[in-house]
């Protein structure tokens, strides 16, 4: 399988990416999207071998443009909050063929590419077009989308210790991490995800994205994360699950804490999957892994800082829904404590123990 095949799991009426104030596209219109611009990205000389830097905000033109990418050459995501020498270092490192970047966009990305003579294409959004939609060239051409060794992602390292170095990720590799934590977290067609993480980091692009899209499942692309509007956007989308870094968690729980009513539940929240995040714990301000009502809450043991690495395939076979005891008390590892909770299954990492749900 490949990033494009990995698209036709999902049924063509059903939703596959929302965004606040804008129309649900389906997957019908998804994959009629990501065939679309691979072919403007034909028609303009590029294939395979190509890599394109995307330079977008959060939200559902960031997310539909990565599809469209990486399902055809190499996409290469930046942060739009670089600086233009950061911007410079990375391009030319990465050499790409062209840069998007988001309609009337000033990013100094601009320079930097044009310092490097790679040309820049703005994602144009028509009017009242569905979540993810937009147009980047009018020339189209035929081209095949990518083979499972062809090259589909590339990152970079921190950098915190040397030089950050290029890490290039294949059709099969992502494949092979999207099913595998579909696995990890029980998720099906029926679920629907509120995506708070970047979508220029892998965590946001594969753990969230492309595994739910993976299995059917479709994903609220927000401009990025807001704990005061969390449980707002989380009711009005009816999420079933999100994932998070441990920041992110604390600041949940402790809005939940000031104003329990605004953390009441919701339909579609029983329970509410919370992804499995990187290294750290999660902590309330009363020391307890709690929301309003007893419903606990996915937190992480602390492990590995890489996402998907082996913590992810070890625990594959491990099934990490929280269970309710007979007084009806829900089980969960105490802060600190290793181990701490319930489990079933073989394979999961000791230090990555995650327990239910809001």
């Amino acid at each position: 399988m490949t990033l494009r095949t990995l698209l036709d799991t999902g049924a063509a009426t059903a939703a596959a990416l929302t965004a606040p104030g804008r129309p649900t596209l389906d997957f019908a219109g998804l994959r009629a999207h990501v065939d679309a611009i691979g072919r403007q990205l034909a028609g303009q000389g590029l294939g395979a071998g190509d890599r394109v830097a995307i330079v977008l905000p959060n939200g559902p033109e960031m997310a539909a443009a990565f599809l469209a990418v990486a399902a055809h050459m190499s996409a290469a995501p930046l942060n739009p909050a670089y600086k233009q020498s950061e911007y410079a270092f990375y391009l030319e490192d990465l050499k790409p063929a062209l840069v998007i970047v988001a309609e009337g966009s000033d990013n100094p990305v601009r320079a930097a590419a044009a310092g490097l003579n790679i040309p820049v294409v703005e994602a144009a959004v028509p009017a009242g077009a569905p979540a993810g939609v937009f147009t980047l060239f009018e020339k189209e051409a035929a081209i095949a989308p990518a083979g499972a060794d062809q090259e589909a992602l590339v990152l970079h390292t921190s950098g915190t210790t040397s030089r950050p170095k290029v890490v290039p990720l294949l059709q099969r590799n992502i494949l092979a991490s999207t099913g595998n934590i579909a696995a990890s977290l029980e998720l099906t067609a029926a679920d629907h995800c509120l995506n708070i993480m970047p979508l220029f980091h892998i965590h946001g692009l594969i753990a969230v994205l492309a595994t739910s899209l993976g299995v059917g499942a479709s994903v609220c692309c927000g401009a990025g994360f807001n704990a005061l509007k969390f449980f707002d956007l989380a009711r009005t989308e009816q999420i079933t699950w999100y994932s998070g870094v441990p920041t992110m968690h604390q600041a949940i729980l402790m809005r939940a804490q000031r104003q329990p009513e605004a953390a009441r539940p919701w339909p579609a929240s029983d329970p509410v999957k919370l992804g499995l995040t990187a290294a750290g714990g999660v902590r309330g301000v009363d020391g307890d892994v709690r929301l309003p009502g007893d419903r606990g809450l996915w937190h992480d043991r602390g492990g590995p800082s890489d996402d998907l690495q082996p913590a992810w395939r070890r625990q594959a076979k491990g099934r990490l829904r929280g269970r309710r005891d007979r007084a009806g008390g829900l089980h969960h590892g105490r802060p600190g404590r290793a181990g701490g909770g319930r489990r079933r299954g073989r394979g999961m990492h000791p230090r990555r123990q995650c327990h239910a749900g809001l």
